[in-house]
């Protein structure tokens, strides 16, 4: 089981790498990863199993914060109380997205950013993204609001960028007027 320990620190290196494009079939070792990975974060998001596991609310891992340096990404969405769907794409590329910009209003963080982060990161407000699912069939899947965040933020863990990296350190806050807040 993964545990808090397992995420690597913003200061490790090898989250600046870029992930390598995953071959099929799948072997063992990587179904299992995203196994633990969907486990991990349906805990975290669960008051209780976060407290008795000691894990940090997540909604997406990229296996680079495992230091796997293999292009795909989890996002698990909790949609109601309780109810959850997962996402777990392998190649994934955005192919469309909307001209509306939004940001999080209490700002975004990240399960390897062990710290408070102030300021906003603009995001798109709808994706498409294509990719394939674990058994290597093509799938496209749209992604709206904090789906769509979640979804561009696990996409730039793949290109060794993080969310700190779109904060603008001189005017944290720039361009807030222009973007919609979710």
């Amino acid at each position: 089981m993964l545990k808090m320990s397992d995420v690597l620190d913003e200061k490790n290196k090898i989250l600046r790498e870029k992930s390598l494009e995953v071959t099929f079939p799948l072997n063992d070792k990587q179904k299992q990863t995203v196994k633990e990975i969907i486990e991990f974060l349906t805990n975290s998001q669960i008051p209780e199993l976060a407290e008795k596991y000691d894990l940090r609310p997540g909604m997406g891992l990229a296996p680079i914060q495992l230091g796997i340096k293999e292009r795909y990404f989890v996002v698990v969405h909790e949609y109601d109380e309780g109810k959850f769907d997962n996402y777990v794409i392998f190649n994934p590329k955005l192919v469309s997205n909307s001209e509306e910009i939004i940001y999080v209003g209490e700002g975004e963080g990240c399960l390897s950013v062990n710290r408070e982060v102030c300021g906003i990161v603009p995001r798109y407000a709808r994706v498409t993204l294509e990719g394939y699912d674990q058994d290597g069939n093509k799938i496209r899947i749209r992604g709206r609001e904090e789906l769509a965040v979640a979804f561009q933020h696990e996409l730039d863990h793949l290109d060794g960028i993080l969310f700190t990296d779109k904060i603008d350190p001189k005017d944290p806050f720039k361009n807030k007027d222009l973007y919609r807040e979710i």
